[in-house]
């Protein structure tokens, strides 16, 4: 009887969350069109907003212990993409592709598409979820079927599962039917989290044949008939994205919505092929989408989106790109190929780390033409949401799941649970540091043991406090040098320079020191030396370096290091090794290390753990 009981209660709470998620969605309209302008129901239907390539799967996950970067986006980190974006006035995200399995790759790589007609269920659940969350949150969805490209798998994959040429894609009987597969299982797919399919879905704004597509039309012709065969509900957009559109695209009847891509080294070029492609969307009867621009200065992008709004005729433009909040804390980086060793993808709403290219007043721009596009006023900016602090393993490794909007954080430490609480830190960036714990509390004091919270900031104000975690008990202190410059040794000696460039092949780390062979670093602790940990990396796998201790700074003799390598190939940016070294013994009575290099190498962070 009872297990009857809890059968029926499971089965009712499942009918009421199945009901709760359908009847979540803020859409009431599919997007449609009028002749050259997309509605939603009788309202034109305008944009400018973010590409997030990694809203349905993470290429950027470079923790330095972790030897691939790919993963699946959390419920956490979608909801984070898209309110954000919301913040920002955006109505739309363009994501990147259906990613496909290549050959010989980590099969812990959670690739959507397996092989022909087979597909990862894990994956998919993925989708759902980002499919549920754009629901809630009020944001459409672009949703490219395939990538042109190899980036996360697409046309040369799906040809290399029948050991056939890439170009062979397009023409092969056998492999268009493999990829209608795709379109068949994608557009069928039920969404476990909603129950809604995705053919049925109100914040799918449209399908995309594909990203930056090469394909013939006839191809594309057949794909967007066999897409709408099956979906009644959507429109779909040719993924041919050529500065200026192809003449063949816009002549198709079956088309949509056509689109550009601008990455053109001047920006009066890049206007100038908008404003041809805009000539020509004025003799059809199809939308148009700038659907991808950026890597220039922002009084360039503030011409394309003046552009953009004075021209009716362009429904949307989406800048590349935006990264969100981590769920292990900070942000997803990503240095762009294109971005000339300047741009990196953006996070919201701008940080000191972003100088470089703006970050901060090109948001804010991003947002103030976001809302002038729709016609509406700038709202007034909120306090963040409560961040959540993570657990604590030592008091080195301190960090949180940021909150959107927020540009800082208060640090707050008490002994009791229950406070009084002293704000140890303001307003402390989770942008400052790449793929490492965000803070160290220096001040705490080695036996004590404390509690912790933090508060989140922005220009509106301050959150209510996260949630408290502690007892910490303090075992002992560190030194933590993050090589933003040379303040933290305590003496070194040959060729050292601050390295910030090329940081993609450093798993994205912006702050380096670059040591030449035979250089020296030394640290001073004022302890005894527990152990140590250096993070660094180097072009071939081979020893760089030596550890040497000292009790008074002089007599070093060699410490036993275990060195780990953490390198999985050098990929498609030219990865450099990641080896972690670290003590190997047992530390007696030693206060200065010095790290002495045997080879060329670069520093990405130093631990050295004392009592």
């Amino acid at each position: 009887m009872k297990q009857c009981r809890l059968i029926i209660t499971m089965i009712l709470i499942f009918f009421i969350s199945f009901i709760f998620a359908k009847s979540s969605s803020k859409f009431k309209y599919f997007i449609t069109k009028e002749n050259n302008l997309l509605m939603q129901g009788e309202e034109v239907f305008r944009f400018i907003s973010y590409n997030i390539p990694n809203l349905n799967f993470v290429e950027d996950e470079l923790t330095f212990t972790r030897k691939h970067a790919y993963g699946l986006p959390t419920e956490y980190e979608i909801r984070d993409a898209l309110e954000s974006t919301k913040q920002m006035g955006g109505r739309v995200v363009r994501t990147y592709t259906i990613p496909v399995r290549k050959q010989n790759e980590n099969e812990n790589i959670p690739k959507y598409v397996l092989a022909p007609g087979e597909f990862n269920e894990e994956a998919f659940q993925c989708m759902d979820t980002m499919l549920a969350v754009a629901n809630q949150v009020g944001i459409r969805l672009i949703v490219p079927l395939l990538n042109n490209w190899k980036w996360m798998g697409g046309r040369p994959q799906y040809a290399a599962f029948r050991d056939k040429p890439a170009d062979e894609f397009w023409t092969d009987p056998q492999l268009r039917e493999d990829f209608k597969k795709t379109i068949e299982y994608v557009l069928n797919r039920k969404n476990t989290v909603t129950g809604v399919k995705y053919k049925n879905d109100r914040a799918i704004l449209c399908w995309e044949t594909g990203n930056e597509l090469q394909s013939p039309q006839e191809w594309t012709h057949v794909m967007i008939e066999y897409i709408k065969s099956i979906d009644k509900n959507h429109l779909v957009m040719d993924g041919r994205s050529d500065p200026v559109i192809n003449d063949r695209v816009i002549n198709d009847p079956v088309t949509d919505i056509v689109t550009t891509h601008h990455y053109e080294s001047n920006p009066e070029k890049m206007l100038d092929h908008i404003n041809q492609s805009i000539k020509k969307v004025k003799n059809s009867d199809k939308a148009y989408i700038i659907g991808e621009f950026g890597f220039f200065g922002t009084p360039a992008i503030e011409k394309v989106l003046n552009t953009t709004i004075s021209q009716e005729i362009i429904s949307g433009s989406l800048i590349w790109s935006l990264r969100y909040h981590r769920e292990k804390g900070g942000f997803y980086w990503h240095s762009e190929p294109l971005g000339r060793g300047i741009f990196k993808a953006y996070h919201w709403p701008g940080f000191p780390s972003g100088e470089e290219y703006d970050e901060r007043n090109l948001l804010e721009l991003m947002r103030e033409k976001a809302f002038e596009i729709q016609n509406k006023p700038i709202p007034e900016r909120y306090p963040p949401s409560p961040a959540t602090l993570l657990p604590i393993d030592n008091i080195a490794n301190i960090a949180w799941k940021g909150s959107a909007g927020a540009s800082g954080y208060d640090i707050q430490r008490s002994h009791s649970q229950a406070g009084p609480w002293e704000t140890i830190e303001k307003d402390i960036s989770d942008a400052s540091v790449q793929y490492y714990p965000i803070y160290h509390d220096q001040s705490a004091q080695i036996g004590r043991s404390y509690y912790y919270r933090i508060i989140s900031k922005n220009k509106a104000g301050s959150s209510k406090p996260s949630n408290v975690v502690g007892p910490v008990k303090v075992e002992m202190q560190a030194i933590v040098d993050n090589m933003e410059d040379f303040m933290q040794m305590y003496h070194n000696q040959g060729r050292l320079r601050v390295a910030t460039e090329d940081d993609r092949k450093f798993k994205e780390d912006m702050d380096r020191v670059e040591v030449a062979k035979n250089s020296r670093i030394v640290y001073y602790i004022p302890g005894n030396i527990i152990n140590y940990k250096i993070f660094l990396f180097c072009q071939e796998e081979k020893d760089v370096m030596d550890v040497y201790l000292s009790e008074k700074g002089k007599d070093y003799k060699k410490s036993k290091t275990s060195s780990e390598n953490y390198f999985e190939g050098q990929g498609d940016y030219g990865y450099w090794y990641p080896i972690l070294y670290q003590a190997n013994q047992k530390i007696d009575n030693k206060s200065y290390i010095s790290l002495e290099f045997i080879e060329e190498a670069q520093i990405s962070r130093v631990e050295i753990y004392y009592e």
